[in-house]
């Protein structure tokens, strides 16, 4: 992977050198202890205990991976430290929102739109889009991260969250300053459902983020609907006072879980992009690198070719299974090629309306041209990466993947 000069590349560079100075010491106060972390949640809540206790396997197979396998540095450990005790403490939030306020609960979650596929093929483009739609409600970055209390429509665009946000995320670049150039990450931006999904602790983002093999494959085997009843549980959250006509939700990771999103959301209208896979797993492994180098000491580039091809294949089959045996009728899908997204990118969305039978109005087509103009392809940098970087073999992937090109390409 090639990494350029940046001045927060410098500043992050400075912050990993001064972590690992203290690296020894600093281990000690930086716990990934189970009920340390519980008890922290607690404190950083009302101080009560989850109603829900269903995720507290899934916590503890990943702090298992993240101490044994992962090889995390001091940053990692903090990073996961606080990565996890969030979301903890957004759970009890939300669980006690809804004790004070039972109409949260009533809330209806009708026919939302799903964008998903493999990664890197348009998803993010497709999105961004359809976030011009005024009609269309999307789960904003600074929301996902701190939900509680409930945002309100007067006070969205204002929201002292928001800098909290910023300040979080301005962080993050300065120790991975490439990341911008796969996927630019905002405050007021929309984002994807593992944010929410993760805090189930039934979710891939910590399998992106470090290397937890024994999670991965854990996480592989388990029913997904509790994590989509609490995905649900947060989309209520969300909208009880700040609604939109209709909710735009995106994540490459629902691919995997279409029969659980299917079962919690019956009427759900759900859009798959494809693209070539050759174009599209070195850039995921190299996001994966990315995302993961900052808190880690070893980046095993091969390891992580092998682990995202894997995945991705299991994906796709997962995925066509699910249709196959008709987790939804058919008229609720829409294939979407990434080749025809970035050709046509207004036409395409028009083609998603009229199959969805959603008015396509003239402010939204504004708003989407007004997008494409102001974020040009590559705004934050060229993303360079190669298949043979990551140990993974043209033809080989090929043939991995026939099946699939031959159905949807």
């Amino acid at each position: 992977m090639r990494l350029s000069a940046s001045p927060d590349s410098a500043v992050g560079a400075l912050i990993r050198k001064g972590a690992r100075l203290i690296e020894a010491p600093g281990r000690r106060f930086v716990s990934l202890d189970g009920e340390h972390l519980l008890a922290s949640a607690r404190r950083a809540a009302d101080g009560r205990p989850f109603d829900d206790t269903a995720f507290l396997e899934g916590l503890r197979r990943l702090l298992d991976a993240l101490r044994t396998e992962a090889r995390l540095n001091l940053l990692g450990r903090f990073a996961a430290r606080q990565a996890i005790v969030g979301n903890l403490s957004n759970r009890l939030q939300i669980e006690r929102d809804r004790r004070q306020h039972p109409e949260i609960a009533a809330q209806n979650i009708s026919r939302p739109l799903v964008i998903t596929g493999m990664p890197r093929s348009g998803s993010t483009l497709l999105h961004r889009l359809l976030t011009q739609d005024p009609a269309n409600r999307v789960p904003r970055t600074w929301e996902m991260l701190m939900p509680s209390p409930p945002p309100e429509r007067a006070a969205y665009e204002r929201d002292a969250r928001i800098a909290i946000a910023d300040r979080q995320i301005r962080w993050f670049r300065r120790l991975a300053p490439e990341f911008a150039k796969v996927h630019h990450v905002d405050a007021r931006l929309p984002e994807e459902c593992v944010v929410i999904l993760a805090h189930s602790f039934l979710s891939s983002q910590f399998c992106s983020m470090f290397r937890v093999p024994s999670y991965q494959a854990w996480l592989r085997t388990q029913d997904l609907v509790p994590a989509y009843r609490l995905h649900r549980q947060f989309l209520q959250h969300l909208q009880w006072r700040c609604r939109g006509d209709r909710w735009v939700l995106k994540a490459p990771a629902h691919l995997a879980a279409l029969a659980e999103l299917c079962a919690v959301y019956p009427d759900v209208r759900v859009i798959v992009t494809h693209r070539d896979p050759l174009e599209v797993l070195a850039s995921e492994a190299s996001l994966h690198a990315m995302l993961r180098s900052p808190f880690t000491e070893r980046i095993d580039a091969a390891e992580i070719g092998r682990e995202v091809t894997e995945l991705t294949a299991d994906e796709i089959r997962r995925a066509t299974r699910a249709r196959d045996e008709g987790c939804a009728p058919v008229a609720q899908f829409l294939d979407i090629r990434y080749r025809d997204l970035v050709a046509d990118p207004i036409g395409t969305v028009q083609r998603a309306y009229a199959h969805f039978d959603m008015p396509f109005t003239a402010a939204a087509e504004a708003g989407m041209r007004g997008y494409l103009a102001e974020a040009p392809k590559d705004k934050y940098g060229v993303h360079r990466y190669s298949l043979a970087e990551f140990g993974l073999d043209a033809d080989e992937e090929r043939e991995r993947y026939r099946a699939y090109c031959e159905r949807y390409l």
